[in-house]
């Protein structure tokens, strides 16, 4: 029996291309179509897994339906005179009645059930023209208001203020909380210095208590010492009288 013919449509329907530069990923899009009355399950190979993420792989297109999916190419060292010879197939057989398990009914299909379709992969590096219309689209979708009296510069810095938007409130973000951190740090810092400050003068109140406590001490002393020469000094004298009455 001769093999049947792929009964989805794909757009493209040969070649995937891939446009450079290839520093980042480069995401192709394929479109399956189902023009049937019947359900299709769909699977995606290719002969350079590593090099390729593919969202969705497989699954099942409804009668009618069109299904997009993503090829991405992961980023790699482009060398413009070597030839691309990575291919993709897609292979689609008629869903099953009541099918549960996908990974049983692509096991056990028949191979004069199978359909498929190869598409192959193109690199191709922007030229100079491609540059230059992205420029022009770039500033086309900038809105110029009073275009009469905006000269060249200011359009282009125009372009690059509303570019860098999305950086300069990423930027003002982080300022915001670095003024937050450092309104923090000011804080802590007059708290340190209030508590230095409250215990530089407990340290003179018990210095000066200390110094109140001696001076006390010696007057009491040096008091005490006059009050007993007198005591002395009448005895003394009593005595002296005492013989001299006798």
């Amino acid at each position: 029996m001769s093999k049947l013919e792929q009964i989805l449509v794909l757009d493209p329907p040969n070649d995937l291309k891939f446009k450079g530069p290839f520093t980042d990923v480069v995401t192709a899009n394929l479109k399956l179509k189902n023009p049937s009355d019947k359900r299709v399950c769909f699977k995606v190979k290719t002969t350079a897994p590593r090099r390729y993420c593919v969202r969705p792989n497989s699954g099942i297109i409804e009668p009618g339906a069109t299904l997009v999916i993503s090829v991405m190419l992961q980023p790699f060292d482009y060398d413009p005179n070597e030839k691309s010879k990575h291919k993709f197939m897609v292979q689609t057989i008629f869903a099953p009645a009541n099918t549960t398990d996908m990974e049983i009914m692509w096991k056990d299909a028949k191979p004069d059930e199978l359909m498929d379709s190869k598409l192959r992969c193109v690199f191709e590096l922007p030229s100079e023209n491609d540059k230059v219309n992205d420029v022009d689209s770039v500033s086309k979708s900038v809105p110029v208001l009073n275009s009469s009296k905006v000269d060249g510069p200011m359009a282009a810095k125009s372009a690059s203020a509303a570019l860098d938007d999305s950086e300069m409130k990423k930027i003002a973000e982080e300022c915001k909380r670095l003024q937050t951190e450092v309104s923090k740090l000011n804080d802590e810092n007059r708290q340190l210095k209030d508590e230095g400050l409250r215990l530089r003068k407990f340290q003179r109140s018990d210095y000066a208590s200390s110094n109140s406590s001696s001076a006390m001490s010696r007057e009491s002393k040096a008091g005490s010492l006059p009050s007993l020469l007198v005591v002395i000094a009448a005895i003394f004298i009593g005595f002296f009288l005492g013989k001299f009455v006798l």
